[in-house]
């Protein structure tokens, strides 16, 4: 861990999971121009401040056709304005730069130390740092080391390769190599998907909505938004041939009679989606049991216990409780990687995620029918900035630390990687992302001294 004290007015900026860089459709970070923004900005601050970089700015682990310090030479090619900008601001203000799991090789080869140097970025090798506001302590650390799927056991070694090592370099780096050829250059968003498991439903979501012949999606959307509706009816087409209960096949088929040719068109269509739903429930109730003792009896022997991703909160939360009771000065742990921005209370502190640059996917089930649920794309740029909290304006002694986040504004992608159906299933259903409002860690009150009582 490194440590560094500073002057008690200083002021951290922090961001993570910028995820820069990739194999061939990887290479297009969607921010940055904001990102460019915010750093001129640093570059202009009066403040007695400093960048924090906390982890995985670099998509090191998608680079697949370069190795080791190739991959930083590939980096200033095709960002040289951005490394640019990191000079400029770097005369301003200093820039830490804290390796995460995928850019875990910064902390393997001593020579990134120096080609960060050349623009102004201190890269510190460690897995976490600490900084001090006046009496308290943050503690800075990406978050990977509390991932099962994700730890480097090993820290520093370049031929460190976790479960996440693999995902990476075999699904995100091929997506980046492939998601030019589809009708749409969507599969690049791979990065976007958290949790992980929910990779599968999302490419049928993509299937359905991109990839599918027109022709075939329009034909079975009908069908698809019915189908409760056939389901039910489907159930009463059953009552009727074992004459328990025929009133509403009878009905329905007198009044559809009033039509003439349209209404026994609409009689057959009727029949043939009720006879499609009836058998695929007669097959889906047995396979949902089956499926349902499969589950039960698999997590009996716990294959299950070691998932693709983690838990978004416990795991730290247990982290900053260590840290807080070790370190009694320490009131905030600050980490990134799981991509949710998040303002939490815990035991001694509190808990904060500085969220990603990324896009962000956000999940929404039709309301009827079975028809694949949309991923609503939108983004939710945000820096925290840390900074002492005085009593008042003229106050010189600061009663605690500001947490707070800043947001970048970026308008949602949805107009142009939405179809038209699926914006029209999420209308009015549009994610609104919030971010953690601002919070002020009080400096503890210091301990009281009583004089001893007089004795007679």
């Amino acid at each position: 861990m490194a440590t560094e004290t500073d002057g008690d007015d200083r002021v951290y900026y922090v961001i993570s999971d910028l995820h820069i860089g990739g194999d061939e459709q990887l290479e297009d970070a969607a921010f940055l121009g904001e990102l460019r923004a915010f750093l001129e900005r640093l570059a202009r601050t009066d403040e007695n401040a400093e960048l924090i970089i906390n982890g995985d700015a670099f998509g090191l682990w998608e680079f697949t056709t370069v190795d080791g310090l190739e991959k930083f030479e590939v980096l200033e090619e095709t960002y040289p304005e951005l490394f640019e900008q990191l000079r400029a601001t770097g005369e301003n203000i200093p820039i830490t730069l804290l390796p995460g799991n995928h850019d875990h090789e910064l902390a393997a080869y001593d020579e990134y130390v120096d080609r960060f140097a050349a623009y102004n970025v201190d890269l510190v090798q460690d897995q976490s740092i600490v900084r001090t506001v006046g009496d308290q302590a943050i503690h800075f650390e990406h978050g990977h080391q509390q991932d099962a799927n994700n730890r480097i056991e090993d820290w520093g070694n370049p031929y460190a390769t976790p479960l996440g090592y693999y995902y990476n370099t075999l699904v995100t780096s091929r997506a980046g190599q492939l998601s030019d050829r589809g009708r749409y250059n969507w599969l690049k968003d791979v990065q976007a998907v958290t949790p992980t498991e929910r990779m599968p439903i999302w490419l049928l979501s993509k299937y359905f909505y991109r990839e599918m012949n027109p022709l075939i999606r329009y034909s079975l959307v009908p069908f698809l938004l019915l189908f409760n509706i056939s389901a039910l009816l489907s159930v009463l087409a059953g009552l009727h041939l074992t004459g328990i209960w025929s009133l509403p096949v009878t009905w329905t088929e007198a009044f559809l009679e009033q039509f003439g040719r349209a209404g026994t068109a609409a009689w057959f269509l009727l029949t043939l989606n009720v006879a499609v739903a009836g058998l695929l429930l007669l097959i889906g109730i047995p396979l949902y049991f089956i499926r349902r003792d499969i589950r039960k009896t698999i997590d009996r022997f716990g294959v299950f216990e070691t998932e693709l991703t983690v838990d978004p909160v416990e795991s730290y939360e247990e982290r900053a409780r260590e840290v807080f009771a070790a370190e009694p000065e320490t009131t905030i742990f600050c980490f990134g990687h799981t991509h949710r921005p998040m303002l939490k209370e815990v035991d001694g502190g509190v808990l904060v995620n500085t969220g990603t640059w990324l896009k962000r996917l956000h999940r929404r089930d039709g309301i009827i029918g079975i028809l694949p649920p949309v991923f609503y794309p939108s983004y939710q740029l945000a820096a925290v900035r840390i900074a002492p909290e005085s009593e008042s304006e003229t106050a010189s002694d600061a009663a605690g630390v500001a947490v707070e986040f800043e947001r970048f504004t970026k308008p949602s992608p949805a107009t142009e990687e939405l179809t038209r159906t699926e914006r029209f299933f999420t209308v009015g259903r549009e994610p609104v992302p919030d971010l953690p409002d601002r919070h002020v860690v009080e400096n503890p009150e210091p301990e009281t001294v009583h004089a001893p009582e007089a004795t007679d």
